[in-house]
């Protein structure tokens, strides 16, 4: 005779405690792999500035195509940023930026690979993959956080930030005294963009059917069962990414769109052009090379903690025009005490630093802070994003002319650099308002 059968009922406490754990660890992870993407997002670009004098003499360029190595990442990024929504539409969120970090991590290895030749095409290769990444992380925080905008992109800026002073810092040492030292200072950034992938890697299984996740949210919830990995028909597919586009093209017409768009532009012209030229600018001052390249390292550290009050303080209230205009008035601080006492540039580059590093933590947090969704958040990052990064590409190279032809002063560029904050603390206030984009 068979030994009764115990009746069914509630798991013992360890498998409850096991199966009420692993949401918790797929969340850790899925945070671990968020900011592992971040950390991508300037390493790349930070590390050249350092060695940009190397560079210079092993490939035997002009200081005008120097700087252009600095803004051709700038001008992928304007390129690419409206299409980022219809790849991530097209793939999956999940999947693209998988797509982008493989990108990366190429052109990183190529841009430190000979002939020439491959310096520019690696170069533009991660513009196009760092526009990707910057325009769907966005989305990403705003599907996946939707209650913690400000603090989870503070994070992940100040992630991004941190590992942007790393690789400042690291790219001198790396290189060493070898001609071709720079290729390893900026190739070894590759191994980055792999280990986020590899991170990464199970949320690309975990979607065999790729949803057209920006579609979807756009087009209402029938399609949105993709995201639990539910079948979604034909014909709503094709309605989502109607209605994708359609958001897409209405962010153009928008007012306080536009505000965003030249907050995030003015911003971003103001860190490239500090990034490419801050230490020359303090070398001509009479401030030494190790000593500048020390204040760069420091400029980066202060953005971090910019990085990180500002995240502490968006998401507080619903009107952040005291934090837009604080910091541009700080930035526009920065640049006349970089005129009248330039010896005293560590200031200058603390000052200019921390301002930045609020006001990128702004102006992403106003991707989804001024929209409804997280589609609306792609299709307002993916417009601020490529008119924001074309008005940063002229900055280095607008600057570096004004600098030749002033006969080596830096005054006019300041001037123009004053003039650029001031219309950031314009479009920052007026961006920075209790309002929807409609």
């Amino acid at each position: 005779m068979s030994a009764p059968r115990n009746p069914p009922g509630p798991p013992p406490e360890s498998e409850a405690a096991a199966s009420a754990a692993r949401p918790r660890v797929r969340g850790a992870l899925a945070l671990v792999g968020l900011l592992l993407i971040a950390s991508n997002l300037r390493a790349g670009i930070t590390s050249v500035g350092p060695v940009v004098g190397l560079i210079r003499a092993d490939q035997h360029l002009s200081a005008v195509a120097a700087s252009v190595i600095v803004s051709t990442p700038l001008v992928a990024f304007a390129l690419v940023s409206p299409i980022a929504p219809a790849v991530a539409a097209r793939l999956g969120l999940e999947r693209a930026l998988g797509l982008a970090l493989a990108i990366l991590a190429c052109g990183i290895v190529l841009r430190s690979t000979p002939p020439q030749l491959l310096l520019w095409v690696g170069t533009a290769l991660l513009g196009v993959a760092i526009a990707l990444l910057n325009v769907l992380l966005s989305a990403l925080v705003k599907r996946d956080y939707p209650d913690r905008i400000a603090p989870i992109t503070g994070l992940y800026a100040s992630v991004q930030s941190a590992m942007a002073a790393l690789a400042s810092g690291l790219a001198v040492p790396l290189a060493g005294e070898h001609p071709s030292g720079w290729r390893l200072a900026l190739g070894v950034w590759a191994g980055l963009a792999l280990i986020a992938l590899a991170v990464f890697a199970p949320r690309l299984r975990a979607r065999p059917h790729p949803p057209t996740v920006l579609a979807h949210a756009a087009a209402g919830p029938a399609e949105a069962r993709a995201d639990a990995g539910a079948p979604v028909p034909a014909s709503a597919s094709a309605a989502g990414s109607h209605r994708a586009r359609t958001r897409a093209r209405a962010m153009w017409t928008s007012p306080l769109a536009w505000q965003v768009t030249l907050f995030m532009g003015l911003q971003s012209l103001a860190f490239y052009v500090l990034i490419a030229w801050l230490s020359s600018m303090e070398q001509s001052a009479g401030i030494t090379a190790a000593q500048a390249g020390f204040h760069l390292l420091l400029f980066n550290l202060c953005a971090l903690v910019g990085n990180l009050l500002c995240s502490s303080l968006t998401h507080r209230t619903s009107d952040q025009r005291l934090i837009a205009a604080g910091c541009s008035l700080v930035l526009i601080g920065a640049y006349v005490g970089l005129i009248l006492a330039p010896q005293a540039g560590v200031v200058w580059a603390c000052a200019s630093g921390f301002a930045g590093g609020a006001t990128i933590v702004l102006a992403l947090s106003l991707f989804g802070l001024r929209t409804r969704d997280h589609a609306a958040a792609a299709a307002l990052s993916g417009m601020a994003q490529a008119v924001g990064y074309a008005i940063a590409a002229v900055g280095p190279i607008l600057i570096g002319a004004l600098h030749d032809a002033a006969g080596g002063s830096w005054t006019p560029g300041l001037l123009v650099l004053i003039g650029a904050g001031a219309l950031q603390l314009l479009f920052g206030v007026l961006a920075s308002r209790p309002r929807m984009v409609q």
